[in-house]
This record gives structure tokens, C-alpha cells and sequence, in this order.
């Protein structure tokens, strides 16, 4: 039988650990999913508890300096996935159960490893603003891979700049520095050729989407690799056929929801998007974050 795993979702340090619960100190109301044999079945359960909470967009650009911002009350879709699959892999990383301490560590350890080029903070510039630089940056640290190819993806480029011509939405890119470092990943990004699912034959490879897989939709506009985020989930329809839905952060219903209609048909009618690019988390993510060094997190 799958343990309990109940996390109190915080914003400020644990206070009590309960037999096989962790429990967070936090105003928000408590959460309970039972995890699952592999952190990307623990990420479903996780992601589903989140269901109804508010799509806010830019919370992470609030401070003045560049620095770890960790927010359950609100999401955009990258926060959204980005939080959720930090807490799934501590969860698997933890050796004791009843150590919240550990998990709070573990869990911002990973959230930062997710989020920044190489898992270190430095700056703007350091944060992996596009998702073709996430995905890269994320499979190299071992964390998910990119099965696009494998389940029938086609290779195409396509030139990026959407920052650096839309610099009025990005304060920190007054600065000339943070301003040409930014230009430079652009400009790698855009030498760099990837493979995506055309929305027209997503529902041709439905078959090999799994639950828990990242579906990273490609933006339709010039100049952005991709527009939208969020997580397989299959779900039977009217007439009992299963099809994959999208669980993701809406900014459009300005929730955390399951798309009503399927992944093929939400991705088809939306003019905003081109296709598809799909990671999968990987069944034995990195472990090595010993107790250790995750006391290295503040």
C-alpha cells in the first residue's frame, strides 16, 4: 500500500513532522497525495493537488536582485511544473520520511537546479528563460530526456529572439550586461536544430504519450521557441475512449487545470501554437543529493 505523504505547502520553515507525514507551516490549506512508485507518477499527484489555484504571471520577478523565489499560492505554467517536479524528486531523494527539515532542503535544491543554467544562481541571465535552453540544460543534469524524436518528431530550427525585441517586458534588460548575455543565448538557441510533433499529427502519436510526460507546446509567433507547459494526464472521455489531456496552468481560464478537451484538439484550435515537444522524467532521477549537501541550501 502507497504511504500517505501529506505536505502542508509553505512558505516559511516546517514545524512538526508527524509519523509518515511531513508537515509544512504555511496559511495555505493542506495537501495530501500518495506518492507514486516513480517520481513521475508522484509529480501527477502532486500537480493534481493543485488544481483551482490562481494562474499569476511574473511571480518570480518581484525582487530586486536575482534570487530563489518559492510560491504555492500562485502560478504561471513554468512555475507550475518547475515547483511540482522539485517536490516529486525530494520526495524520492529522501531517506527519512519524518526529516522535513531534509525535504524543505531537498525540495529548494532542486527547484534551483531545475531553474537556473548549471543550478547556479547568478544573476537574471542565469535562469533558463527559454524552454529550448530548459530542456538542454535539464538532460544534461540527468534529470529528464527529450522523447520527441523517439515517438515520431520531425527536425526543424527556427531563429530566436523574443527577449531582446521585447525588452519593455523585461526591466532586468535595461542593463546592457544582462542584456547582451541574454542575446547570446538567443543566438545559441537559434543555431541549434530540434525535433517537435506538428499539431496536425499529435493525435497520430498519442498512443505513445505517458502519464507524467512534459508537453512543452511550440509557439506559432516568430521569434519564440515555445509559448505554453504542462503534464500528460489520461482521462476517459464522453464515450469511454482515454485520451491525454494537458494539466497545466491556464492563463486563459486563470487556474491550475485538466484541459476538457484532449491534448491533439486543445493544441489543434489554439492558432497560438504549432506543435509539440514532449520530456520525460527520468525513472531513477539523480540521487545524489546527499543530506549533506542539500544542508548547503538556505
Amino acid at each position: 500500500m502507497k504511504k500517505l505523504f501529506t505536505v502542508l505547502l509553505a512558505l516559511v520553515p516546517f514545524t512538526r513532522s508527524i509519523a509518515q507525514e511531513i508537515t509544512l507551516t504555511s496559511p495555505l490549506r493542506q495537501v495530501v497525495v500518495a506518492p507514486g512508485i516513480s517520481p513521475a507518477e508522484t509529480a501527477i499527484a502532486i500537480s493534481k493537488s493543485f488544481q483551482g489555484r490562481p494562474y499569476v504571471a511574473h511571480t518570480l520577478d518581484g525582487n530586486e536582485t536575482e534570487q530563489l523565489v518559492v510560491n504555492f499560492r500562485a502560478f504561471d505554467c513554468t512555475t507550475f511544473l518547475e515547483t511540482t517536479l522539485a517536490l516529486s524528486l525530494a520526495r524520492h531523494q529522501l531517506l527519512n520520511e519524518q526529516d522535513s527539515v531534509q525535504f524543505d532542503r531537498l525540495f529548494r535544491k532542486n527547484l534551483t537546479k531545475l531553474r537556473y543554467r548549471n543550478g547556479t544562481i547568478d544573476g537574471f541571465a542565469s535562469r533558463l528563460h527559454y524552454f529550448s535552453e530548459w530542456l538542454v540544460d535539464n538532460e544534461q543534469k540527468g534529470i529528464v530526456q527529450d522523447v520527441t524524436r523517439k515517438i515520431g518528431g520531425m527536425q526543424v530550427s527556427k531563429p530566436v529572439s523574443y527577449m531582446t525585441k521585447s525588452t519593455w517586458k523585461y526591466p532586468q534588460l535595461s542593463d546592457p550586461s544582462t542584456l547582451q548575455q541574454i542575446a547570446l543565448v538567443e543566438s545559441a538557441i537559434s543555431q541549434q536544430s530540434f525535433w517537435f510533433i506538428p499539431k496536425k499529427r499529435i493525435k497520430e502519436i498519442e498512443s505513445s504519450l505517458k502519464e507524467g510526460d512534459i508537453i512543452m507546446l511550440t509557439a506559432s509567433r516568430p521569434g519564440l521557441d515555445m509559448k505554453h507547459v504542462g503534464f500528460v494526464v489520461w482521462q476517459n472521455g464522453p464515450n469511454g475512449e482515454k485520451r491525454a489531456h494537458l494539466l497545466h496552468a491556464s492563463s486563459h481560464y486563470g487556474e491550475v487545470m485538466i484541459s476538457e478537451e484532449p491534448l491533439a484538439d486543445y493544441v489543434l484550435w489554439n492558432r497560438q501554437f504549432s506543435g509539440i515537444r514532449v520530456a520525460r522524467l527520468k525513472e531513477n532521477s539523480p540521487q545524489n543529493l546527499s543530506y549533506k549537501d542539500a544542508r548547503r541550501i538556505n
